[in-house]
C-alpha cells in the first residue's frame, strides 16, 4: 500500500447559497454546510483509501463568519492523517467576494471517517505524509486530537495518552 500525500486527496466542493438552504436572517444554515463539509470530506477520504468511507465522527466545527444567501461558498477538504483504517479530515469554507474574487476563510471542520469494504469492515488504509508547513502542522494535532476524542469516550484512559502526557509534562 503506496503512502500518499494529502494534495492526492484535495477535494473542492463550489457552490452558491440559495434562498431555500437560510435561516431567518438569510444566513446559510449550519446544517447545509455541515452537510456540504461532509461531502467534500467523503470524497476527500475515498480519494485516499479507494475504498467505501463513512462518517465516524465530527469533531470540531467552528462556525467563525456567518455565510449570507447568495453568497459563493467553497468547502476544501484534505486527509491530514491516516491511522489504521480511520483517516482525520480537515475541511476549510471559504466565502468568495463576487465582485473582487476574494476569499476569506468562514469556517473550518475536522471530520473523522473509517474506510471499509462492502460488508461494512473496517479495511486498512495507506499512510499519509504531509508536505507543507500547514500539512505537517495538521498531521502532528491529529494524533492528539485523536487521544482526546477516546478519553472523552471512554475508549482510552488519560495516563495512555502519550501525546497529550507530551504537551504537559
Amino acid at each position: 500500500m503506496n503512502a500518499k500525500n494529502p494534495k492526492d486527496t484535495l477535494t473542492i466542493l463550489t457552490d452558491i447559497v440559495l434562498p431555500g438552504e437560510t435561516n431567518a436572517l438569510n444566513n446559510l444554515f449550519g446544517g447545509e454546510l455541515l452537510a456540504r463539509m461532509d461531502r467534500a470530506c467523503s470524497i476527500s477520504a475515498q480519494r485516499h483509501s479507494r475504498q467505501i468511507a463513512v462518517t465516524a465522527s465530527v469533531n470540531h466545527v467552528a462556525f467563525t463568519k456567518s455565510i449570507p444567501v447568495g453568497s459563493v461558498v467553497t468547502v476544501e477538504a484534505k486527509v491530514s492523517r491516516a491511522f489504521r483504517s480511520s483517516m482525520e479530515i480537515y475541511a476549510d469554507v471559504w466565502i468568495e467576494n463576487r465582485k473582487t474574487g476574494e476569499r476569506t476563510k468562514a469556517n473550518e471542520g475536522i471530520y473523522t471517517f473509517v474506510a471499509v469494504n462492502e460488508t461494512g469492515k473496517p479495511v486498512q488504509v495507506p499512510e499519509i505524509i504531509p508536505e507543507t508547513d500547514l500539512e505537517k502542522e495538521r498531521f502532528e494535532g491529529a494524533l492528539r486530537r485523536k487521544q482526546l476524542s477516546l478519553i472523552v469516550s471512554g475508549k482510552m484512559k488519560p495516563e495512555e495518552a502519550t501525546e497529550l502526557k507530551a504537551l504537559f509534562a
